[in-house]
This record gives structure tokens, C-alpha cells and sequence, in this order.
């Protein structure tokens, strides 16, 4: 009897499937938004016991920084989130930030020559300035980028679920089915010429709004610009005391091991049971290595990006095709030229951005008033007859000559050269986006620029590579890449 009870226990050992243990330890490599949320979202879907490792050779929060003038700080990285980001609203809510006081202010756009367009400070006025240039251009245009923000919206509910996708074309099809994986292809003035939209509000507007965005053309891919057509003033805002709280906040949140470090090598390491990755970096002139169990990259691995050598993979690991664009931030300290803008006193120019069309002549994106990341109870826009600090985007850094047109005088300029986006033309139409899973335990986040970029795009696909990283580690296939979810989740409900 005895030796029965001791065979039917060890017949059940057996049988009884033991849960995998959790990952010991996880890197993730760079400390922008991307890398910021990954490691919180990690924390969430394994547990506070995993030690996490962020390496960042620079600054935390990336293209989410600040600089100072006149002892106040200014945003110089990405000024606004969309309140439809439901992602950062979650993580400032969670995090006990505050948004920053909305301050009024209006936009014209520029073509070189005149004002085209001028906002005014009644709604209908400014409808029936649109229908009178326009027609109903720009109803077609807000009927289309509404019905692109309603599909896009439906991530967060496949994520709530814990849905992973473990490609970017997955998880657009996902959403809007080909024609989403499709408006990564078809550019977005192509799209809006599809629906009815007429080429000189194309030329007058549209391209006015992707340069201010990503300082392109209408040429890249629709996806793209319906994200940044999207982000129309009034649903804008911003952070108190600075977007880039939201990184640091979630590093200090999750108690996550930051290195400042540059990561210079990732080794693959055969195991018995999963494959050991070994990352080797350099810090304070010092190379040395550490093992890890997962690795997330988050940070761009292009031509222009993060440098990163791959070692014992096979097949190898790719470096993705294509090329970052710069584009150069001057923030300037100083009195606008209003002159130059068609109005010769100053006391009379009312607008805070003034927006440019693509022209071959013109040298600037886009110029807008700033205001202090932290703003004070009666705090106004300042007018051009009084020192102002401006935000220039250009293509290139402004000459002596350029800064003397723009500004009357000015008592100090900043300039920052980014790598802001990707290069939406440096690849064919019909490329496809990078892959997410590098390897069995090896994740790129950052390819999610190549379909849009911008701080919630990165929020998502940080969510879906933690979702993704956990479903594979536990073998929860039936929660990656699943068909016709919209409808499956219905019919759970």
C-alpha cells in the first residue's frame, strides 16, 4: 500500500506541469519613453522579484528633455501629448503629475510670401475661413483622421486583455486590417487626395502640419500623418515641470538599475534551457559585461542610430535599412521680426505659431512662443514687442543672416541637432517595417517609429513588447497574433 502512494505521487509529479520560472534578470537599452515604459510594463507582467537593468549612454527621457533660458526651463524635445494618449494619461496619473496650465494662443501658416491662413478667436469664423478657401476639404480631412484615431483606439482594449503582436503589420492588421499595414505604403497626401481633399489644401495646410510634425513631406506614409494631423490645438497638452518627468518617474517607480553606460555588443550564449544573452558596455572608459535572460533594445538601431554589434546569431541580426532625419531646434531668446510675417507693429501680431509651407525657399518649419514648463498663476504669451523665447525648427542650423531676418534682436540662441525621426523617403514604398523579435529572448522596440513616430507610439509598443516577452516566456500562444480579435473579444463580452 505504501509503495503505491509513493508511485501515484511520483506519477503525478510528473504529470503535473510545473510552472516555468520567471526571467532572473532583464536588460533594456535606452532610457527614452520607449525604454522608460517597457521597464514599467516588464515590472507589471512579471513581478517586482525581476531585477531590471536600463542602460542609457545620454540622459533619461531621450527626445523628451528641456533646456534652461533666463533661469526658467523650456521643453526642446516633444512640447505636447495627445489627450487621446491613454498610455501617458495613465502613467501621470499613476505617477501623481499634474498637466500644465493650457495657455491660450493662435496659429497662422506661411508660404513664403503671406500669411495663408490665419486662426482667430471665434470657432466659426475660423470654419467659414476654411469652407472659403477650401470647401469642405477640411471636413474630409477630419472625417478621415477620426475614423484612422476610433481604429487606432482599439489597442487599448487588446491590451487590457494582455493581447501581444509579435510584428508591427500584426498588430495595424489588427486595428484596420491591410488598409492599415497599407497606410504604411501609400503616402499621406496620396491618401487624402483618395478621399476628396484638394491639392492646395494639401500644399497650404497639410504640409504646413507634417513639417511643424516631422519636418517631411507630404510624401510619407499616411499612417504617420493622421497621427500628426491629429494633434490639432485644444487637444494638446503637457506635463508640469516637463514631459520628461514621466520617464523619471516610471525609472523611480519600478526602482530599476540604471547604468549610465553605452551599450556596445550583444553576445548570444547557448543553455540547456533558453539562450543567455550577454551584453557588453562601457562606462566611464571601462568595458564590462553582464548576463541577462531577456533584452529589450529601445533606442534605434539604424545607420544614423545606436551602434550596437550582434555576435554568435544565427541567421545574424540585421541591421534594419533606412536613415534617421535631422532636424535642428533653435530656441531663441529675443524680439520676433512681426515685420517679416506682414506686420509692421508688432503690438498687432496675435499669433504664438506660425507654421511654414514646403517651399523651396523656405528655411524654417515652424516658429512658436514657448512657455515655461512650469506656468505661474497669470501667466500670458508674451507679445513680439517684449522678449520672448522661440522655438525654431529648420532643416539645418540658422545662419547669422536668417536669425537677423526672423528676430529684430535676440539675447541668446540654443541649438540642438536631433535625429529626430525617421527618414520616411530614405526606403522604398514598399519596404517592411522592422522586426519585433530579433531573437527567442531578443526584442526591438523602436522599430514602431517606422509606422508613426511619437511619444504614444512608443507607449504602445513598449506595452505590446512586455506583453509579447511575457506570452512567449509562459508559452501563452493563444494571446499573440490572434485573428479577428475585435470580434473574439465581443463575443467573450
Amino acid at each position: 500500500m505504501a509503495l503505491l502512494m509513493i508511485l501515484t505521487a511520483q506519477f503525478l509529479q510528473i504529470c503535473v506541469a510545473q510552472p516555468p520560472e520567471t526571467p532572473s534578470r532583464i536588460a533594456v537599452v535606452g532610457a527614452g519613453i520607449g525604454g522608460s515604459a517597457v521597464t514599467y510594463f516588464l515590472q507589471q507582467q512579471f513581478g517586482a522579484q525581476v531585477q531590471i537593468d536600463l542602460y542609457e549612454a545620454d540622459r533619461i527621457g531621450g527626445r523628451l528633455a528641456t533646456l534652461t533660458v533666463n533661469n526658467q526651463q523650456y521643453e526642446s524635445g516633444s512640447p505636447y501629448i495627445h489627450s487621446l494618449n491613454l498610455h501617458m494619461q495613465g502613467f501621470v496619473k499613476h505617477l501623481g503629475l499634474k498637466h500644465r496650465k493650457e495657455v491660450a494662443g493662435k496659429n497662422a501658416i506661411y508660404n513664403g510670401e503671406q500669411l495663408v491662413l490665419e486662426e482667430t478667436d471665434w470657432y466659426l469664423l475660423n470654419l467659414f475661413r476654411l469652407w472659403w478657401h477650401y470647401g469642405i476639404s477640411f471636413l474630409r480631412l477630419q472625417m478621415w483622421v477620426e475614423e484612422v484615431m476610433e481604429k487606432f483606439m482599439r489597442i487599448y482594449t487588446f491590451q487590457a486583455h494582455e493581447y501581444a503582436f509579435s510584428s508591427m503589420e500584426e498588430l495595424l492588421r489588427s486595428l484596420g486590417g491591410e488598409h492599415f499595414v497599407n497606410m504604411t505604403h501609400k503616402s499621406v497626401g496620396e491618401s487624402l487626395q483618395a478621399i476628396g481633399v484638394s491639392q492646395k489644401f494639401i500644399d497650404d495646410v497639410i504640409s504646413a502640419v507634417i513639417r511643424a510634425s516631422y519636418g517631411q513631406s507630404v510624401a510619407i506614409p499616411a499612417l504617420a500623418g493622421a497621427m500628426s494631423l491629429a494633434g490639432t490645438p485644444g487637444n494638446m497638452w503637457a506635463v508640469e515641470g516637463g514631459n520628461k518627468l514621466v520617464c523619471s518617474g516610471l525609472l523611480r517607480l519600478t526602482k530599476a538599475n540604471v547604468i549610465h553606460g553605452k551599450v556596445m555588443a550583444i553576445s548570444l550564449h547557448s543553455s540547456e534551457k533558453r539562450p543567455i544573452y550577454e551584453v557588453r558596455y562601457e562606462q566611464d572608459g571601462t568595458l564590462s559585461s553582464q548576463n541577462y535572460d531577456l533584452v529589450i533594445i529601445a533606442a534605434p538601431l539604424h545607420k544614423t542610430g545606436y551602434p550596437i554589434s550582434f555576435h554568435n546569431f544565427q541567421p545574424p541580426v540585421e541591421q534594419p535599412n533606412g536613415t534617421y532625419h535631422r532636424v535642428v531646434t533653435s530656441i531663441v531668446h529675443g524680439y520676433l521680426n512681426s515685420s517679416y510675417f506682414g506686420f509692421s507693429d508688432p503690438k498687432l501680431f496675435p499669433f504664438f505659431s506660425i507654421l511654414s509651407v514646403d517651399s523651396p525657399d523656405s528655411s524654417f518649419f515652424s516658429i512658436e512662443s514657448l512657455c515655461p514648463v512650469n506656468v505661474s498663476v497669470g501667466f500670458r504669451r508674451k507679445t513680439p514687442q517684449e522678449a520672448a523665447v522661440w522655438r525654431v525648427l529648420s532643416p539645418r542650423p540658422l545662419d547669422r543672416k536668417e536669425l537677423k531676418t526672423f528676430f529684430k534682436s535676440y539675447y541668446s540662441v540654443q541649438v540642438i541637432e536631433w535625429q529626430a525621426f525617421p527618414s520616411y523617403m530614405s526606403v522604398g514604398p514598399s519596404r517592411s517595417l522592422p522586426p519585433i523579435i530579433l531573437h527567442d529572448g531578443l526584442y526591438y522596440l523602436n522599430g514602431v517609429e517606422w509606422a508613426a513616430s511619437s511619444v504614444e507610439m512608443s507607449a504602445v509598443a513598449a506595452k505590446n513588447v512586455a506583453l509579447l516577452a511575457f506570452n512567449r516566456w509562459f508559452d501563452l500562444h493563444e494571446k499573440i497574433d490572434q485573428p479577428d480579435l475585435l470580434h473574439k473579444l465581443k463575443t467573450e463580452l
